[in-house]
Formats: structure tokens, C-alpha cells, sequence
């Protein structure tokens, strides 16, 4: 087994004790007048100091996404909803549903972000299907353009 798969606070409490019985055992073969109890603390002291550069915490998991373009949805759709419809697929990570600058009114169309796995399927299923007396467009989501690209190709 190895001692990575073992909670951080494990594995500092195994580093810990191992570098504080061998800080003991040089310590007592450095300076033999200490008694036990200080060559003892200096050793746990010594480890204290050394474990958090011998043990870093796990690192997350990167699970691959895909951003879904969801067009032509009804005006009266909300995130719940589109959240909802895409739930019976997978893990939904986030739903951004686009409105208008000036009147604020949905522009019906907008994002999904979920699992690539997940979206995959969605794609597949919801495609061309009817949602709130609407047939769906699913697409995976183009890149979006930086708007410093958008403002430099604007001007003459």
C-alpha cells in the first residue's frame, strides 16, 4: 500500500513520528547529556518543522467539460428549467441563459457546462427535440472570441 492513499493528517502524523524518534536517536548520539524528554521534543520539533516538506494534499481530479449552445428556447424558459431538462443526463455544472444589454429580456439562447460524457449524450438526445413547444438546437459551444480581437478588427 502506498502512504499517499492514506489523509494528509495521517501521513503528517506517520512523518512526525518516524523523523521525531530519528531526531531522538541523533540528537542522543550528538549530544548524550540531554534526557530523554527534551532529545524527545527536539526530535518531534525537528519533524514538525520537516513534514510539510514531505507531504503535499492530494490533487483534485480534473474532469474534462463541454459547454452546450442551447438554441432557440422559449422566452419563458429560466435556468431551473433548462437545469432540469439537462439533469436527466448527467451532471449539470452551469447554465447561463443570455438576455439583452438594453431590455433585459432573455434572447433565447444560452449555455449548458456539464461532464463531457454527459454532454456528449444530451447532445445526442436532446437535439432537434421539443422543449416548452420549441425544437431544440444543441451544439457543442464554439470557443468564445476575446473582445480585445472583436475591438482591434473594427477599427480601420
Amino acid at each position: 500500500m502506498k502512504l499517499s492513499q492514506y489523509p494528509v493528517y495521517i501521513q503528517s502524523a506517520l512523518f512526525a513520528l518516524v523523523l521525531a524518534l530519528a531526531g531522538y536517536f541523533f540528537i542522543a548520539w550528538t549530544a548524550p547529556s540531554l534526557t530523554p524528554a527534551i532529545l524527545f521534543a527536539l526530535g518531534l520539533l525537528l519533524g514538525g518543522l520537516i513534514v510539510p516538506l514531505l507531504t503535499r494534499s492530494p490533487e483534485p481530479e480534473v474532469i474534462p467539460t463541454t459547454t452546450l449552445y442551447v438554441g432557440n428556447l422559449p422566452y419563458r424558459a429560466n435556468e431551473a428549467s433548462v437545469r432540469a431538462l439537462f439533469e436527466g443526463f448527467g451532471q449539470v455544472l452551469s447554465v447561463r441563459l443570455m438576455k439583452d444589454k438594453h431590455t433585459g429580456k432573455r434572447r433565447g439562447f444560452g449555455f449548458v457546462e456539464m461532464p463531457s460524457d454527459a454532454a456528449q449524450s444530451a447532445q445526442q438526445a436532446l437535439n432537434d427535440s421539443e422543449f416548452q413547444q420549441r425544437t431544440l438546437k444543441v451544439r457543442e459551444a464554439n470557443e468564445r472570441k476575446d473582445e480585445e480581437e472583436g475591438s482591434d478588427q473594427a477599427q480601420p
